[in-house]
């Protein structure tokens, strides 16, 4: 199989990387500085092992692959925002013996949160999610780094919106002989669910530093218990901590890397970069979604949703708001929610 990996950055271009210095065939999409990068000096890949350069297709999009192979994996590691785009463009490419991408290709969703899968399934036929458990950065244009050993990352990966099948398990294969634990499960929904609880954090991050002292810690665990709060009213299923825990065990463990500082997560590289978007409306704001659908007040997501979108549309510092001051605008905003200002609907 060749894997298309559409958004080649820090998650996208590890993943290429590490598949591509397996023997598997990739191309990689990416665009502006990042793309003129990788067509000129090609991918540089920053490991424990070493730095490895892989001199991959890279383009801009499908018109440069022309008519797309039967045996194409499309590969989608754009953030959710970008994520409607990026299905426009390629849902409709044509492939060898017929038919089209959305029709025929695997799409393997590398992305936080779970909304890119229903996205996705409006398009596309055969959508496979993945709990994405990959610590990686975007060092620069053309370098990307993934500081995780023995293994580069843990991918739990199955058909959305639930089973299995040979594809999967096909990936999965391929995923492992990349320094990957993959294992094909049949509720890939629940441990993507699980990652959102986890990624709720994103925003506290990006906003206010990581999440380090003490204060920093109090908080975030209220904004997790929140989320936990909705995806019950919800009836929404998610792995424990414990079952993540047993299957993480000390499988990644982050290594420093000369000449590459830790980025942080996905959030705090976006405010760090400058792109001016962020994905804070479908972490923190999926939880906001469904509190409103589900009559449960969300005031703590709703709050860093809107403190981080603010952030990355104004091209704000990452991690300029003082945490105390985060905590104030907490209080207050759980504060200023009555008991009755959210009831299921029909109630």
């Amino acid at each position: 199989m060749r894997y298309i990996i559409i958004g080649a950055g820090a998650v996208g271009g590890t993943v290429g990387g590490r598949l591509a210095q397996a023997g598997r065939e990739c191309a990689l999409v990416a665009r502006g500085k990042h793309l003129a990068a990788l067509e000129e000096h090609g991918l540089r890949l920053r490991v424990p092992e070493g730095e490895f350069t892989h001199r991959l297709p890279a383009v801009d999009g499908p018109g440069p692959l022309g008519e797309l192979r039967a045996d194409d994996v499309l590969v989608l590691a754009v953030k959710t925002q970008d994520t409607v785009a990026a299905l426009q463009s390629w849902a409709d490419v044509p492939v060898a013996g017929g038919g089209t991408a959305a029709e025929r290709l695997p799409l393997v969703l590398l992305q936080n949160g779970v909304e890119s899968g229903r996205l996705a399934l409006r398009r596309f036929r055969h959508v496979y999610g993945v709990c994405v458990w990959l610590p990686s950065t975007f060092v620069e244009p053309g370098v990307v780094s993934a500081a995780g050993r023995p293994l580069t990352g843990i991918l739990h990966l199955g058909r959305l919106p639930h089973g299995t099948d040979d594809t999967a398990h096909r990936i999965a294969a391929d995923l492992t002989d990349a320094h990957f634990e993959a294992p094909v499960v049949p509720d890939v929904a629940r441990w993507q669910y699980a990652k959102l609880l986890g990624n709720l954090g994103n925003a506290l991050e990006a906003v206010s530093g990581p999440v380090a002292d003490a204060a920093a810690e109090a908080l975030y665990a209220r904004v997790r218990a929140e989320g936990e709060a909705v995806l019950d009213a919800a009836g929404i299923a998610w792995a424990s901590t414990e079952e993540q825990r047993a299957a993480r065990g000390d499988k990644v463990t982050l290594v420093p890397l000369d000449g590459v500082p830790r980025g942080g997560g996905s959030s705090r590289q976006s405010l760090a970069r400058g792109t001016g978007t962020i994905e804070a409306d479908y972490l923190n704001g999926e939880i906001a979604l469904l509190g409103r659908l589900h009559g449960v007040a969300a005031p703590l997501n709703e709050l860093l949703q809107r403190l981080a979108n603010r952030f990355a549309r104004e091209h704000r510092a990452a991690g300029s708001l003082p945490v105390a001051e985060l905590v104030r605008m907490a209080d207050a905003a759980e504060g200023s929610v009555p008991t009755d200002s959210v009831a299921p609907h029909g109630s």
